[in-house]
Order: C-alpha cells, then structure tokens, then sequence
C-alpha cells in the first residue's frame, strides 16, 4: 500500500480526517504520523499488524457463512462464472 502511495493519499485526505470512511486501516495510522504521534515506521509496522488483525475478522465472519463460495485467485474466470450461475439456479428452485 505504501509503494502504492497511500502515503501520498493520507496526505490529500488529511483535511477530511475525521469522516467515518477514513477510520480504516492504513489512514488511521498515518494521520497518527502527519499529526507527529508516532514515526513512519511505527506507523507501517501498525498497518501491517491491523491489516493481520482485519483480515483474520473477515475470514471469520465468512466462514459463518454458508451461501459463501472461495475461489483460488488462478481459477478461470469462465468457471467462476458457471459455479455462480450454478448456485443461483439453485437457490431459486
């Protein structure tokens, strides 16, 4: 996300800090930076551990949940779209 220039983004959006859509992982932490709380790389290592920490929330929650379908990133777009259909059919009858 760095290399990325969230960085750069943070700084654009720091004006608007305090909107509810920029308490997310990433923002939060660098506006601690800009605002001179904590260095960069404190701000970096926290990305990463919230990141860790967000992640492992959603795949808990889905998880939950039956109707949910994993697919691994190399699967073919084509077959993606047989299985969907193939579940929506099925739900309808």
């Amino acid at each position: 996300m760095m290399e990325e220039g969230l960085l750069e983004e943070a700084e654009k959006l720091v004006p608007n800090k305090n909107l509810n859509a920029l308490q997310t992982v990433g923002y939060s932490e660098l506006f601690d930076y800009l605002d001179g709380k904590i260095t960069l790389e404190f701000a970096i290592e926290e990305i990463k551990k919230n990141t860790r920490r967000f992640s492992k929330r959603q795949l808990t929650w889905f998880k939950r949940t039956e109707s949910a379908v994993w697919f691994d990133y190399l699967t073919d777009r084509q077959k993606i779209i047989e299985i969907l259909n193939s579940k929506i059919k099925q739900h309808r009858l």
